[in-house]
């Protein structure tokens, strides 16, 4: 770029001197002025604000060493186009083959599912439906072996524990664990939680040797941790993740939709959400040769708990592996932090999980959030000053280390996929209507 040295018309005064820089300079001078855009590989998404179309598709990206991972956070306050954005981002990925499973613990992705003539999987206490957060492919060439399929249910099982306790699990309650779940492993192809709850009020004489102690002592040492896993089993929130998969479960079709709509209100959503998306991940390993986007709505409620976000990530980092772009979307950036202090493991834990994420797409924040983007994001101070002032469906898109602002752009026809705002208008009242 060179700026001309001649004498402005009627002043007399002459700019600057020449000045010539590159484009790389510029851009890191100037946010977004001088950027390239990302191609036409991928979905369309709508119109970069400083370019031209904005398409984007993570395999695509991945493919031409764009990104080095394929999973995404979004980040959006209710009412900013979050939702509409998701939506409609994985409706037209389908016409490039991908799927896309989804977490859905407010019942949103109905209209959706229906538009790809598939039926959610409406999961709730003593329903017809349960899946078993267990499941995990057997043994055999190019799967997990025995070993590893026993430690990741132990993994599993030690962070729903850890979550519905409130607290992180005692060294004995972790062996306690370990040893029930490995036990139910070797006793059986098909490991269910009742039978690891079974296991920790009765574990066996072998597994007592084991950790060099007694059957009543390992019971006792496990015990805290069986009472409050019954809870899945006999208790409040039986009849969902207690037991086999139930057969003719479809995972075939375009989009596959889990609502947990009716537990929406519970304590316990959390832990009711990452049995879901257990479930999930270890069906991915079977129905393999598909890329997939695997969305956990109001990824919230499971990174409120510290054991369950270490599970998350750990599923994160298994992206590549089974061909899966992971999507976790929640409403402020502090939520990825939760309260969590300065130099905690929930920040540390918050911290891998967006470096795991290599593209964070952020819709309008409060004021108060500025610095979270700052820190969490590594946004500079022009990128963070915009947060709270992106209008409704305008986004600061990160992908790797470049920044676009891109305008979504929704069509007519997919106006019904979207709606989350029918309900007020419903009951809003009419011209002259006293409310």
């Amino acid at each position: 770029m060179e700026l001309d040295p001649s004498p402005r018309a009627g002043t007399g005064v002459r700019p600057p001197p020449a000045h010539r820089a590159t484009t790389a300079h510029l851009q890191a001078a100037y946010p977004f002025m001088a950027e390239g855009g990302l191609g036409d590989g991928g979905a369309y998404v709508g119109r970069d604000l400083l370019g031209g179309s904005f398409c984007f598709d993570p395999w695509d990206l991945y493919r031409r060493g764009v990104l080095t991972g394929p999973n995404v956070v979004v980040v959006g306050q209710i009412g900013r186009g979050k939702s509409t954005f998701v939506k409609s981002f994985l409706w037209r990925e389908q016409v490039f083959g991908r799927q896309a499973w989804i977490v859905d613990p407010k019942g949103e992705y109905g209209a959706l599912a229906a538009a790809c003539r598939a039926t959610p999987l409406r999961i709730f206490p003593g329903g017809h439906l349960r899946l078993n957060p267990l499941d995990l492919p057997r043994a055999s060439a190019g799967r997990p072996a025995a070993e590893e399929a026993a430690r990741r249910r132990s993994d599993l099982v030690c962070s729903l524990s850890a979550a519905s306790l409130g607290r992180n699990l005692t060294p004995p309650e972790r062996a306690a664990v370990d040893v029930a779940v490995r036990r139910v492993s070797a006793e059986t192809m098909a490991p269910t939680l009742p039978a690891v709850v079974w296991r920790l009020f009765q574990p066996s004489p072998d597994s007592a040797r084991d950790l060099r102690t007694d059957v009543k002592g390992l019971a006792a040492d496990g015990r805290q941790v069986a009472l409050e896993l019954r809870r899945l089993v006999e208790g409040d929130l039986a009849g969902m993740f207690d037991g086999p998969t139930s057969p003719g479960v479809d995972l075939a079709a375009p989009v596959v939709v889990l609502d947990l709509s009716d537990l929406y209100s519970s304590p316990a959503l959390g832990v009711l959400m990452t049995c879901a998306t257990a479930w999930l991940h270890a069906a991915l390993t079977e129905a393999g040769g598909v890329h997939r986007l695997v969305v956990v709505d109001e990824a919230w409620a499971i990174l409120h708990s510290v054991a369950i976000a270490r599970w998350l990530r750990a599923g994160f980092k298994l992206s590549r592996a089974l061909g899966v772009a992971n999507v976790a979307v929640v409403h402020r950036l502090s939520d990825l932090t939760g309260a969590g202090a300065e130099g905690s493991e929930q920040q540390r834990l918050a911290e891998g999980l967006l470096a795991d994420a290599e593209t964070r797409v952020v819709f309008g924040q409060p004021p108060s959030e500025v610095s979270a983007g700052r820190e969490l994001l590594g946004l500079t101070s022009t990128e963070a000053d915009l947060l709270p002032r992106l209008p409704r469906g305008v986004a600061l898109w990160k992908v790797g280390r470049r920044s676009f602002l891109v305008q979504h752009r929704l069509a007519g026809s997919e106006r019904r996929l979207v709606d989350t705002d029918a309900a007020m208008r419903e009951w809003a009242p009419s011209p002259g209507e006293r409310p």
